[in-house]
């Protein structure tokens, strides 16, 4: 392939603004769109959970962007079908488990869609420009995680239904645009069963390794999920915060707390391992969300709450994924298997602590989901460090051959 022909990294990455976008719709504008339904603050945080839940099991169907098609074509399909839905939905929207639906489908094509998007945008890079190409593409997610909800919250709030939803499709597929301009690699000859049957192969294979088997108790307990950044739109009325300002203030402080939190994470890096780090996010993530019950229940609460949650949730993230980097390590021949696995893992406990979060909820208002959420995330932090507590520093360099000897051969490429 001529290289010539290949855009600059900040042009690869724009896809990624779409999911982002799709993203921040979910969170924050379509439970703005079913509260004045009367759906309850806890219902809506469930309906939430149940459509992002494919950010931990879409992996399982990402071989099938590796064969038959060109990955850009089916980039296209899927960016296509899930914008479509997500403008039906706001066409219509008149009962939650329709919703429920109908999102799902919507998200699930927006998780295969960017699994094609990074099957294809990362293949036509050198191994030099990796990083440049995650960080751009983590920048796009957040923002437009914030545009998406800037343009639809307003959309929605100042035109009809239809109007409104041909405006969220033109502008959720407008990062698509670009897609004329990248290059196409061939689809592979790999068939489909075969492809199925390596991953699973592969994945046998990680779950060996023990520096694997850390990284994963490490994401899949609830240290540093701060899953309220998810949820906290469906509760926006407990803070008597009109849709207006829950839009803005989202929409601007995902952004903003984005960035910044991923801004923190390589200086304090330099002082701190990586896996310490990704605990002391959750230890005093943990104690700023019970922090936040000294305060009055009033739309400056729901701003700081946001930004704060959006914060801490970015600077795990982006730690998570500098661990996954530092577990794959270099000339990991599994290294696609490894970064899915584990970012599948890092998913699971976002979703499934906003399952109990809105039990908290439930029982006790925006109190109760707090105090549930800091507790558990502060007590599985404070498990991790006692289990691990000799994983979480830099370990000593062992004699030669001692790494192939302790891992069944494995040359050692990541610190556990």
């Amino acid at each position: 392939m001529n290289r010539e022909r290949i855009p600059p990294i900040w042009v690869l990455a724009l896809p990624w603004l779409t999911f982002g976008m799709l993203t921040g719709f979910i969170i924050v504008t379509l439970p703005q769109l079913l509260a004045p339904q009367g759906v309850a603050g806890g219902r809506l945080a469930i309906a939430v959970a149940v459509i992002l839940s494919p950010m931990f099991w879409n992996f399982l169907f990402a071989p099938l962007v590796d064969v038959g098609f060109q990955r850009r074509t089916y980039a296209l399909f899927f960016g296509v079908v899930a914008v479509a839905v997500t403008a039906v939905t706001v066409m219509d929207h008149t009962g939650v488990g329709q919703v429920e639906v109908m999102m799902l489908g919507a998200f699930l094509s927006g998780c295969m869609f960017q699994s094609a998007v990074g099957g294809w945008v990362g293949s036509l890079v050198g191994k030099e420009q990796d990083s440049p190409l995650g960080a751009w593409s983590t920048i796009y997610n957040i923002c437009g995680g914030g545009a998406g909800i800037l343009i639809s919250g307003s959309a929605t709030r100042d035109l009809a239904p239809g109007p409104a939803a041909a405006l969220i499709f033109a502008a959720f597929l407008a990062p698509l645009l670009v897609i004329p301009w990248i290059p196409a690699a061939k689809p592979g000859a790999t068939r489909i069963h075969d492809s199925v049957g390596r991953f699973g192969r592969e994945l046998l294979a990680l779950l060996r390794r023990s520096d694997v088997v850390v990284a994963l108790c490490l994401f899949a307990l609830p240290a540093a999920s701060f899953a309220l950044s998810n949820t906290l739109g469906s509760w926006s009325g407990a803070f008597h915060a009109t849709p207006a300002f829950v839009s803005r203030v989202s929409g601007a402080g995902l952004i903003l707390g984005g960035i910044a939190g991923c801004g923190v994470v390589p200086l304090v890096a330099r002082r701190l391992p990586l896996r310490l780090l990704y605990l002391a996010i959750g230890c005093v993530g943990a104690v700023f969300t019970l922090g936040l019950l000294l305060l009055p229940r009033v739309a400056t609460t729901f701003a700081l709450a946001f930004v704060g949650e959006t914060f801490f949730s970015s600077a795990a993230i982006a730690t998570g994924a500098a661990v996954t980097f530092e577990v794959i390590g270099p000339g990991n021949a599994l290294a696609a298997t490894t970064y899915a696995l584990l970012i599948a893992a890092m998913n699971l406990p976002i979703d499934y602590m906003e399952f109990i979060d809105a039990r908290g909820y439930e029982w006790r208002g925006t109190t109760g989901a707090f105090v549930t959420d800091a507790v558990i995330s502060g007590s599985a932090c404070v498990l991790l460090g006692v289990v691990f507590r000799r994983r979480l520093l830099p370990a000593r360099r062992a004699p030669a051959g001692a790494d192939e000897r302790a891992d069944g051969g494995r040359a050692s490429g990541a610190a556990d």
